[in-house]
């Protein structure tokens, strides 16, 4: 077999350089309230977030509000912002709107 150690050893620092490159995944939720009016109807949800929502507070407000305004909600506050490990915690409190928008 003929290897070309030359060719592997000029290709691990692109290899290097990709992974680095890469974006870091990370699942990212946030809790939110929302409301409807005529008649007043309130909300406690759990969404999953794009890792360009995950930042702060207002980019999670912007990506929830454009995703329950579809179906007429209004955006009162996201609670948090967190990691899968706060998923289960939330489940029985957002029932319907667990993981819905």
């Amino acid at each position: 077999m003929n290897t070309h150690p030359r060719l592997f050893r000029s290709l691990a620092p692109l290899a290097l350089l990709a992974l680095l490159a890469a974006p870091a995944r990370a699942d990212c939720y946030a809790d939110y309230k929302a409301k409807q009016d005529d008649p007043l109807r309130l909300q406690y949800g759990v969404i999953q977030l794009p890792d360009s929502a995950c930042g702060s507070i207002r980019q999670a407000s912007a990506e929830v509000s454009a995703r329950i305004s579809r179906d007429g909600w209004q955006l009162l506050n996201v609670l948090s912002i967190f990691g899968p490990e706060g998923l289960d915690q939330r489940r029985e409190s957002a029932g319907a709107y667990y993981l819905r928008y």
